[in-house]
């Protein structure tokens, strides 16, 4: 008797399945998130980094240096770089070059609080390559509006 009235709402069950149907078919859309690669070698800035945008719909792995920065782009494959410039091995600049020739439509952001900064992105742009730059400390949702423009 309690059976025959879910038969009788048989059409309410047959509907409710079309719903996730729908979910599933928009979430390989909306799960697919933009893949964001983090270098900086002060760990903190790199982790803290890559926590914000992964709790705001990115993607993001943090690394600590600008070869692996490198070696990591190669096998991610992300949508964007976001890298200190000034690092002890390979500097933001040289490998933000050097990922975009693998990855020629990576969105690259640079940041950084040094002076020296401005010498490597000169000698950048003398070579053909133009990157934008955010001044460290950089702000979350300036980072944020930087990246969803």
């Amino acid at each position: 008797m309690g059976g025959s009235s879910p038969v009788e709402t048989n059409p309410t069950q047959v509907q409710r399945p079309i719903i996730p149907q729908r979910t599933q078919e928009i979430m390989p859309d909306s799960t697919t998130k933009p893949k964001v690669l983090v270098a900086d070698d002060e760990r903190v800035i790199a982790d803290t980094l890559a926590m914000i945008l992964n709790q705001s719909g990115f993607e993001a792995r943090a690394v600590y240096s600008g070869e692996r920065a490198l070696e990591l782009a190669a096998t991610l494959k992300p949508d964007m770089l976001i890298s200190d410039v000034i690092m002890a091995d390979l500097n933001g600049i040289d490998a933000a070059i050097r990922i975009r020739a693998l990855l020629p439509q990576i969105k690259i952001l640079l940041f950084s609080g040094q002076a020296a900064t401005a010498d490597l992105l000169e000698k950048a742009r003398d070579r053909g390559y133009e990157f934008e730059i955010l001044a460290k400390p950089v702000h979350p949702q300036d980072l944020l509006t930087k990246l969803r423009s």
